[in-house]
């Protein structure tokens, strides 16, 4: 359905941009993926884009979302703000938080009008500026022929617009293409593949959708694009005949990026690079989010650069991400440690044929079968992870997002998959992260369990070695006989089905509804754990948070042992979870 032209830059256009980029994204993720060989050809430029703006998107809904029960709309500052905290906490990969980057800098300038109600494009001429400027700044060594080339083109031909923010939007877009079109001839890497730069490429998209957002009009798809002949061509065959470096091939202009032709339907697999093979290059990527002062980041940006390369340091105002490729991952996290606090960390080893190596990556057999799980807390994870499941770590507050469970669906790499969401409010997500599985072939049962104890109940039971039907109906069977509990404080008055509870009380949930208001962690636990136990059970687990006192384990292991005799008890480290005691009783 065709959207409504939008004159001004409010809070609803935030939400169509946010939106319409992420169906742009979905639609070009693939080919993007396809074309990524700068800085290491590891085929995932665009699922990082699409993440990102995902948890941009996602920031966004939420602030409707708390608007929705009144009359008032959020500002456009609200729900910028909004969007660029939300690509930061998500951002993926060099290009992801590039791309947040991005979104900060627009923000920096378009919520400066504090409660303005809309925005004109003058305001967005600005805002483009801004976001290229500060992208620009938080990389430690820019190149051109990257995304940051094509931001820096789309504000110079947007500062030479005049008129709203559909006529600096177009003019943004058209300078982007123009610039993608012309990165193989900045960037060696590119030209050797025959692609243009994916960043770049993920930027063109959502520049497209601000267009659509403010005029209402679709912009023309524009497929990643060899800047050479098909492979099948007789020119390509024979790279003497014309069609190669020598015969002064140049990129294709802006209409050639957007002209339809049977490459369109098929992203181009990008050739090896060869300074790679030659030079070689850091093993590891790693990213993290780091609460930090501007002097420690200042400090950190420098330690990194020393380890690694690619290093991407965005954010401010005491939160920043940090994005490097080092060979000593132990030592760029121990850097962030020494800045302030690192959280959400996330290593990947680049492995046998990246653009480091050079070698082709060799095609792996899928499993037959694997798990995967959302996990509250970083102890959680270890444990599902030596049982043999993929995890997904979700932070307090940060809910994993559907593209998230997808790509931990792929990780995985196996036929048939079992996606425990443990959470009830993750349920709808974890339904859209199965149905994206299925739609790549990919069998998936999704199990619904509701806390993470239930799901350590279906892990239990899990035998790959069943059929698979078989398999799902023993783990859907061990979660649903699980009781769960939760034992939190209370962060505001609140009428609950056990009363009205004040600030910092205790509260114990059975089964998600609170059932025991306390003053104590320890005794309130006791009641909680008491009732249950009323029902019977065999087997009682505690998943210990970081912010649990010390004894409490102790002290219900030792009430099980004296009341209730033919029970056993099980104790595991949660760490940061969220909620100070889990409970499971089967």
């Amino acid at each position: 359905m065709a959207q409504v032209p939008q004159t001004f830059f409010d809070a609803l256009a935030v939400r169509t941009w946010c939106g319409l980029a992420l169906r742009a994204l979905g639609r070009a993720r693939e080919e993007i993926d396809a074309i990524n060989v700068y800085p290491v050809a590891d085929g995932d430029t665009g699922t990082n884009l699409y993440l990102t703006l995902e948890s941009a998107a996602t920031a966004v809904e939420a602030v409707f979302a708390g608007y929705a029960t009144g009359s008032a709309e959020p500002s456009p500052a609200d729900a910028v703000r909004a969007m660029a905290h939300g690509a930061l906490i998500g951002a993926r990969g060099n290009s992801g938080t590039i791309l947040a980057q991005l979104l900060r800098g627009m923000a920096q300038v378009l919520a400066a009008d504090g409660e303005a109600a809309r925005i004109d494009g003058t305001s967005l001429r600005l805002a483009l500026r801004r976001a290229a400027d500060s992208a620009r700044h938080a990389v430690a060594h820019p190149v051109e022929g990257t995304v940051l080339s094509v931001a820096s083109a789309a504000a110079d031909a947007a500062e030479g617009a005049e008129g709203d923010c559909g006529t600096v939007a177009r003019a943004a877009y058209e300078g982007a293409r123009a610039a993608l079109a012309a990165t193989p001839g900045q960037l060696a890497a590119l030209e050797r593949a025959g692609v243009v730069d994916a960043g770049g490429r993920g930027l063109v998209a959502v520049l497209g959708a601000l267009v659509e957002a403010f005029t209402g009009e679709p912009v023309p798809e524009s497929p990643p694009r060899r800047t050479s002949e098909p492979p099948d061509s007789p020119s390509a065959a024979h790279p003497h005949r014309g069609g190669g470096p020598d015969a002064g091939a140049a990129a294709p202009g802006p209409e050639a990026a957007t002209a339809p032709g049977p490459e369109a339907a098929t992203a181009p697999v990008p050739a090896a690079c060869p300074d790679a093979a030659e030079h070689g290059g850091p093993a590891f990527e790693v990213i993290y989010l780091l609460e930090a002062d501007d002097a420690a980041v200042d400090r950190l940006r420098e330690r990194l650069d020393a380890l690694g390369d690619s290093l991407v340091v965005v954010g401010g105002d005491g939160l920043w991400n940090v994005h490097v490729h080092v060979d000593d991952a132990g030592a760029a996290v121990e850097a962030g440690v020494e800045a302030g606090r690192p959280y959400r960390i996330r290593i990947t080893h680049f492995g046998l044929g990246d653009a480091h190596t050079g070698g082709e990556r060799p095609p792996l057999e899928r499993a037959q079968r694997a798990v995967v799980a959302v996990v509250p807390g970083e102890g959680l994870a270890g444990l599902y992870t030596e049982a043999g499941a993929t995890a997904v770590l979700a932070r307090p507050g940060e809910p994993p997002a559907s593209g998230e469970l997808v790509q931990a669906v792929r990780r995985a790499h196996a036929r048939e998959v079992v996606l425990l969401p443990n959470d009830a409010e993750l349920r709808h997500t974890a339904a859209a992260a199965a149905e994206q599985a299925r739609a790549e072939g990919v069998r998936v049962a999704l199990i619904p369990t509701r806390s993470a104890v239930q799901g350590i109940a279906a892990l239990a039971v899990h035998e790959p070695e069943r059929r698979f039907d078989e398999d799902v109906v023993q783990m859907t069977a061990a979660a649903g006989a699980t009781r769960y509990a939760e034992v939190t404080v209370a962060e505001h008055e609140s009428w609950t089905t056990a009363g009205i509870c004040q600030a910092g009380d205790v509260l114990g949930l059975i089964d998600g509804d609170v059932a025991v208001i306390g003053p104590d962690v320890t005794a309130t636990a006791e009641t909680v754990l008491d009732r249950m136990l009323q029902a019977g059970g065999e087997l009682v687990t505690l998943v210990v948070g970081d912010e649990a006192p010390e004894t409490v384990a102790d002290h219900l292991q030792a009430r099980v042992r004296e009341s209730y005799l033919a029970v056993d008890t099980v104790v595991y480290r949660g760490g940061r979870q969220g909620a100070l005691l889990l409970i499971g009783v089967e």
